[in-house]
């Protein structure tokens, strides 16, 4: 074989093995720039959920489908219904609608309840029972992996920022709920545009970020609202968890780690809300402290918001002590005064 042959060989078997190995390297990183790729977007899936970005949403609501009959009193129907969530899934809740035209209409946002007890409408039943009988339509959610609702989500923490989407879909949903009752019922109409918020517990809390995020006026009374930021609003009730919280504080620290939680806390976003608020809350009580409810009411007051207080000294977080009859009386009032 002539040197020139070797060397043809060699040249060839050289620029064989450089494109071969360029193109394994090429390889390598392609795989790992599409892995970083879905590693962040991976990563980056609850950054839709914090406050600035859910307020530039325009939440289109659904239809409402009222599916069942749940009972017949002397002045209003009791009704199961279904929506849809703008970010995905059916909710089911429980409505309570009077035997009269345009009445305003009252969203209830119940506070935590164990699913294994859970009750379509418990929560809430008997104050909107309450407001039904005087004339105010009520719709309490159950939310996403209670009553007859489509599956929570896996995460606890995108469970919890869903109860935001919930509400505000929710609320859109309105402007379609006299179509959804010409259905049922021609005699029974609803004011879509008199819509007012009730919360109580950790439904307080969903109730104050949904008045941030959707800055829209709708009268809202709260009930022993959660109101600290997040996530020290959920860490503070770990030690009932079986685990003591050993599950949820891991979750809240990677979270921590990839995100800013100042953006999904809603106390910074206080200065947003444009509604009248009453809010009411226990002396006695072992699941909000009234402490919460006092700082609560000098912030809203210093961003020179709308709002009355009172408080009970003898009342625990249900206002079960003798003092739920004024309470609901006086949450009634408010609405009859900012609704009608």
């Amino acid at each position: 074989m002539t040197k020139k042959n070797i060397f043809i060989i060699l040249f060839v078997s050289l620029s064989l093995f450089s494109f071969l190995l360029f193109i394994l390297i090429k390889k390598r990183m392609d795989e790992k720039i599409i892995s970083g790729v879905l590693e962040t977007k991976k990563e980056r899936i609850f950054d839709k959920y914090s406050f600035e970005n859910l307020k530039q949403i325009d939440f289109k609501g659904s239809e409402i489908k009222f599916y069942k009959l749940i009972k017949e009193e002397e002045n209003y129907f009791s009704y199961a219904f279904f929506f849809a969530d703008d970010f995905g899934g059916r909710i089911s809740g429980l409505a309570n609608l009077p035997k009269k035209t345009n009445s305003p209409v009252i969203v209830m946002f119940r506070g935590y309840i164990n699913r294994e007890v859970y009750q379509m409408g418990m929560g809430s039943k008997n104050t909107a029972e309450f407001f039904a009988q005087n004339g105010f339509l009520t719709l309490a959610p159950d939310f996403l992996g209670y009553g007859d609702s489509d599956t929570a989500s896996n995460d606890p923490l995108e469970e919890r920022f869903k109860t935001y989407t919930t509400a505000l879909s929710l609320l859109s949903s309105i402007k379609n709920l006299n179509r959804a009752l010409s259905e049922i019922n021609s005699d029974i109409s609803s004011n879509t545009q008199s819509v007012g918020i009730w919360g109580h517990s950790n439904g307080g809390h969903i109730a104050l970020s949904v008045l941030a995020i959707s800055g829209k006026k709708y009268p809202t009374v709260l009930w022993a609202p959660v109101s600290k930021p997040f996530p020290y609003s959920i860490l503070y009730y770990t030690d009932e968890f079986d685990d003591h919280g050993k599950y949820l504080r891991k979750i809240v620290s990677d979270f921590e780690k990839e995100y800013d939680v100042e953006k999904f806390s809603p106390p910074n976003y206080y200065p947003w809300i444009q509604s009248p608020i009453e809010l009411h809350q226990g002396g006695r009580d072992d699941a909000v402290p009234q402490r919460w409810s006092d700082l609560l009411y000098e912030d809203l007051k210093s961003l020179g918001e709308d709002v009355d207080y009172y408080t009970y000294p003898s009342e625990d977080h249900n206002f079960a002590n003798g003092s739920w009859t004024a309470v609901v009386s006086r949450s009634f009032s408010f609405f009859q005064k900012q609704l009608y």
